[in-house]
């Protein structure tokens, strides 16, 4: 790696990643586990359902750790006002960040004015917590990605994301540096899906990620040279 990436310390590299469990059968017990790793390895944040919002919320309070709670997930399909009110709930649950998926199937019909009203609805129901926009990149053209990474700035969210990591597709460098190129300063990017080895954590930041995605992030630091 080139520049300053590589040369990017544990506990920078550590305040990046938003450690992930997202498994339907993930028990109490692996939540639990999932943000006592969070702490101990000083991570940004924990990606979880819903379900576990207000016991991360408990779990973590006071430790500097987010809650990022995954709403309208992993398909999108849902109604945009059961996304809207999943966000609020999950915001009155403690969730500090919304991470929704967008309605994939309508914006691939042409219905791209309803898939930017759903997001400022989300936008508007998380209040302060900011809201990260899932593209599901692997199922997109650049044209489409372009245009969700647009109305994404409109709608007031914080962050456009690659992927769930449930689709057949997760982050590559070009999406990253396709979406860097959209919105430039004003949003974040999360990537996410399929990020396994530093390398690939490294290369995403160098092409512009702002936040990694991923349940391997204890491997993923645990590569870092001391």
């Amino acid at each position: 790696m080139k520049g300053t990436i590589a040369m990017l310390q544990h506990a920078e590299l550590a305040r990046k990643i938003d450690h992930t469990l997202l498994r339907a059968h993930a028990t109490q017990g692996e939540i639990a586990l999932l943000c006592d790793e969070a702490v101990k390895n000083g991570f940004r944040s924990v990606s979880i359902n819903p379900a576990w919002v207000s016991f991360c919320a408990r779990r973590l309070e006071g430790t500097g750790v987010g809650v990022d709670a995954c709403v309208g997930f992993p398909l999108g399909a849902t109604t945009a006002h059961v996304k809207t009110e999943e966000a609020r709930e999950a915001v009155r649950n403690g969730a500090t960040e919304i991470d929704m998926v967008i309605n994939i199937g309508a914006l691939k019909s042409g219905y791209a004015p309803f898939v930017e009203k759903e997001i400022a609805a989300v936008v508007q129901a998380a209040g302060a917590a900011g809201v990260k926009v899932i593209l599901e990149t692997s199922c997109l053209t650049d044209e489409e990605k372009t245009a969700v990474c647009e109305m994404s700035i409109r709608a007031g969210a914080a962050f456009v994301k690659t992927s769930t990591g449930f689709a057949q597709g997760g982050a590559t460098v070009e999406d990253v540096a396709l979406m860097r190129g959209v919105v430039g300063g004003r949003l974040g990017i999360k990537a996410a899906g399929g990020i396994r080895c530093l390398a690939d954590a490294l290369a995403l930041v160098e092409a512009g990620a702002t936040v990694i995605g991923t349940s391997a992030g204890i491997a993923i630091i645990g590569e870092v040279p001391e």
